[in-house]
C-alpha cells in the first residue's frame, strides 16, 4: 500500500480508538512479561507491510495499555491529547526537524518564541521572560537549578517536603543537596524557618503540588529569596495550566519575581506528552550554564537565538507545532470553559464524599485534585483502590498525606463528564461495600 493508503488506515484507527476508548478498561489487564512474551523474540528478516504493524497494535499490544485517554482515567494528573495536538504531532513527524540551531530550521524556532509568548500573555506572565520549550517538568526543573548553580554559590536546594520527586533527582544530579521544609495543616510550605538561607542556592516553590494540590506561598518565598540572593524556581507543572482563568491566578501572587517557571502543557492544556514551558526572567544565567557550541555548530548568524543553548538537550524535537496547534483551536474562550468544567467536576464529587457517611475529604481542593478516604485503616483503603482499578471501570491514585493512605481522584481529560465521574463514585461506594 502506499503512504497515503497507509496513513488514512493510521488516521481511521486513531479516530475510532478515540470514540470507542470509553468502552475499553482504563487500566491495563495484563500480568508483568505478558506483552514481551507475545512478540517475536528476533526482528523480521524481510520487511512487512503497516497493516501487520495496525493488526498487533490491536492484538497484542491495546491489551496492556492504560488508557490516558480514558475519561474514566482519573489517577496522578489526568490528561488529553487533543485531536489538534494529534495532528499536529503527526506533521511535526513528517517535517522531522532537529532545533540544533537557529538556521537548522528557523520557522521552528521562531513560532517555539511566539508560542511561548501567547502561553504567557494567556497564563498572565511577563511577556519579557524568555521562555522555550523542554519535554517534561524534570527537565525544565534540572535547567532551572542548573542555572541557580551557575548564578549563586551555594550548593544546597530548598524545597517543600511536598515537592515533586524530581527536584530531589535534579539535585543529585547536579551535585547538589535537598533540604526539606515542612508543611503546614494544608500541605503548604512553612516559611517561620527561612529566616536564614546561608549555603543554598535555590528555593522550589510548588503552584500544585503532586499529592495534593496545595499552594506554596510564592510572594513570601519571593521576598526571602531576593532578601537572601537565592534562586526562586516555581513548580506549577500541574496548577500553572489553570491560570488562563482569572478566577485562579490568586495561586500566582508575587510569580512576578521568580526567577524561574514550569508549566506543562501536556497535563492540563490538552496537547500531547511531551511538552514543559520553561520561563525565566534570568536568561543569561540559564544561557551561562547551558551553553557550549561545538566547531561545527558555529555559524555566521549572530543575531538568531539558539534555544538549544538554553537547556540540556543539544537535539530538539519541533514541540511547538502541537502546543501552536491547540492554542489556535482552542483559543482562550475553548482552554477557560475545558478548565473551569474540571474544577465543577471536582467541586462536585467532593460534595459527594463530604455528605456520605463513612467517608471523608483529607485535603482542601484548590483546582481539580481531591484527596480523599473511606473510613478504616490504610490497608483497607489500599484494597479498596485495588478494588476500583481491577475493575476497568475507573483508574484512581493514591499519595500519603499526615501519615494515611489517602484516594486521589484527578479530572483533567477533556472528554469526562459528569456521567463519568459518577460512575467512579458508584464504583467506589459499590467496591467499599
Amino acid at each position: 500500500m502506499s503512504f497515503r493508503d497507509d496513513g488514512a488506515e493510521a488516521l481511521e484507527w486513531a479516530a475510532s480508538y478515540l470514540e470507542r476508548v470509553r468502552e475499553l478498561p482504563v487500566l491495563a489487564q495484563v500480568e508483568p512479561g505478558e506483552i514481551r512474551r507475545a512478540l517475536p523474540e528476533s526482528p523480521p528478516e524481510a520487511g512487512e507491510p503497516f497493516s501487520a504493524v495496525l493488526r498487533d497494535l490491536d492484538e497484542v499490544l491495546l491489551p496492556g495499555i492504560t488508557h490516558w485517554q480514558h475519561p474514566g482515567f482519573f489517577a496522578y494528573f489526568a490528561t488529553t491529547g487533543s485531536e489538534p495536538g494529534i495532528l499536529a504531532e503527526l506533521l511535526a513527524a513528517t517535517l522531522n526537524v532537529t532545533q540544533i540551531l537557529w538556521r537548522a530550521s528557523p520557522a521552528a524556532t521562531e513560532l517555539e518564541l511566539v508560542t511561548m509568548d501567547w502561553l504567557a500573555q494567556l497564563l498572565g506572565l511577563p511577556r519579557e521572560w524568555h521562555g522555550h520549550i523542554e519535554d517534561t517538568a524534570s527537565t525544565s526543573t534540572l535547567a532551572a537549578l542548573a542555572a541557580a548553580r551557575q548564578a549563586f554559590p551555594g550548593r544546597v536546594v530548598l524545597c517543600s517536603e511536598q515537592a515533586h520527586s524530581s527536584v530531589e533527582k535534579a539535585a543529585r544530579l547536579l551535585g547538589l543537596a535537598v533540604q526539606k521544609i515542612p508543611a503546614d495543616h494544608e500541605f503548604r510550605m512553612r516559611t517561620e524557618d527561612l529566616h536564614d538561607l546561608e549555603g543554598a542556592c535555590a528555593l522550589v516553590a510548588t503552584v500544585g503540588t503532586t499529592s495534593s494540590t496545595s499552594v506554596d506561598p510564592v510572594a513570601e518565598l519571593a521576598e526571602i529569596c531576593e532578601r537572601e540572593h537565592v534562586w526562586l524556581h516555581v513548580d506549577a507543572a500541574y496548577a500553572g495550566s489553570a491560570m488562563v482563568c482569572p478566577e485562579f491566578r490568586w495561586a500566582w501572587e508575587g510569580i512576578e519575581r521568580a526567577d524561574s517557571v514550569v508549566v506543562n502543557p501536556h497535563k492540563w492544556l490538552f496537547t500531547p506528552v511531551d511538552c514543559s514551558a520553561l520561563w525565566t526572567r534570568r536568561p543569561d544565567d540559564l544561557h551561562a550554564a547551558m551553553t557550549l557550541v561545538p566547531e561545527y555548530l558555529r555559524t555566521g548568524d549572530e543575531d538568531a537565538l539558539n534555544l538549544s543553548e538554553y537547556g540540556p538537550a543539544l537535539g530538539r524535537r519541533f514541540r511547538a507545532l502541537k502546543l501552536w496547534a491547540v492554542l489556535r483551536c482552542y483559543g482562550r474562550e475553548g482552554l477557560q470553559e475545558r478548565i473551569r468544567e474540571a474544577v465543577r467536576l471536582a467541586e462536585l464529587f467532593e460534595g459527594w464524599v463530604r455528605e456520605a457517611p463513612g467517608w471523608e475529604v483529607v485535603a482542601p481542593r484548590p483546582f481539580s485534585v481531591v484527596c480523599f478516604r473511606r473510613e478504616g485503616s490504610d490497608e483497607e483503603n489500599a484494597d479498596l483502590l485495588e478494588r476500583v482499578n481491577a475493575s476497568g471501570e475507573a483508574f484512581l491514585s493514591h499519595t500519603a498525606l499526615d501519615g494515611r493512605y489517602v484516594l486521589r481522584l484527578a479530572i483533567g481529560n477533556a472528554r469526562t463528564t459528569e456521567e463519568d465521574v459518577r460512575r467512579a463514585w458508584d464504583v467506589l461506594r459499590r467496591e467499599a461495600r
